[in-house]
């Protein structure tokens, strides 16, 4: 009798402690860790390590800066210069034996002269070849902008490019509306809330779908983008559409409808006869012979 699949080896895990923080977990735990002081202060937590298989654990700790890539996924910089490096835990190794959930602290040392605002980081745990990691939401406490630009709209085949640069000091969630009037009346009208966290200071590149753009039409796009905080920006661009395969196979039919032509008109032109006086001054000079 044959047995059915192995299950899969249960794997280690990284949250939040469901007991730290300034914002203690409430129901089913909390997503992040918050955090938020006043220049100067240290501010404590805990992340809790699970290890639910047969063997010990070892699992080492770091702190690390948020990050936005190009398309606007999060990410963590390979050097902590900011939040990650005001991280520091208890332990930066632990041991966790089998089956055991381990809470670890870790403090957040704020800078005196730290500036005002969101400073995104993650507290980072490595074991087995693998990472994992959890967000931590830090604000310095003080004045917040909330401000962005979009800029470089590209109409391109099937979509439009955009630029968008968090200009303020808060993490922005933005909005998307992009609108496009071409000659014949409006020929896109679409707004959505965008699947990026936009931190402060990082510039993201961000792609629309368009696959039912017009075949033939000379359009003007823009690209407006909103976030909380009264952030709000717009950046328009031109665009030709033109069915180049369409117009070739037509320029190419005409062409050949014009060279047909000419060289049925040259094979149809009269052959005018030469005036006898002309004729026969030709023969004298030797120019044209007589036929035999």
């Amino acid at each position: 009798m044959a047995g059915g699949p192995a299950a899969a080896a249960p794997t280690w895990s990284i949250s939040p402690s469901a007991g730290g923080g300034t914002r203690p977990a409430d129901g089913d735990g909390r997503p992040y860790i918050y955090a938020e002081g006043t220049p100067g202060s240290v501010l404590e937590d805990k992340v809790a390590v699970s290890n639910p298989s047969g063997k010990p654990l070892k699992v080492s700790l770091r702190g690390a800066d948020a990050d936005n890539k190009g398309d606007g996924s999060l990410d963590v910089r390979k050097k902590a210069t900011d939040t990650g490096a005001w991280i520091r835990f208890a332990e930066e190794s632990v041991k966790i034996p089998a089956r055991t959930r381990a809470e670890v602290p870790f403090t957040v040392s704020v800078p005196a002269g730290a500036t005002p605002g969101d400073h995104p980081g993650a507290v980072v745990a490595r074991a087995g070849g693998r990472d994992s990691g959890v967000s931590v939401h830090l604000r310095v406490s003080g004045p917040t902008l909330s401000a962005l630009t979009v800029e470089n709209v590209r109409v391109r085949e099937g979509s439009i490019a955009y630029d968008v640069v968090n200009r303020g000091n808060t993490t922005l969630s933005p909005r998307l509306a992009v609108h496009a009037d071409g000659v014949l009346g409006a020929a896109l009208d679409r707004s959505r809330a965008l699947p990026v966290q936009l931190l402060p200071g990082r510039r993201v590149s961000l792609t629309e779908p368009w696959k039912d753009a017009p075949a033939l039409d000379a359009v003007d796009v823009k690209v407006t983008v909103t976030a909380g905080g009264g952030a709000a920006d717009s950046a328009a661009a031109s665009a030709r559409f033109v069915p180049w395969p369409a117009v070739g196979g037509v320029l190419a039919v005409l062409a050949g409808a014009g060279c047909a032509a000419y060289w049925y008109l040259r094979r149809r032109r009269p052959s005018w006869p030469v005036p006898p006086h002309l004729l026969r001054l030709l023969r004298r000079q030797g120019n044209v012979r007589s036929a035999p």
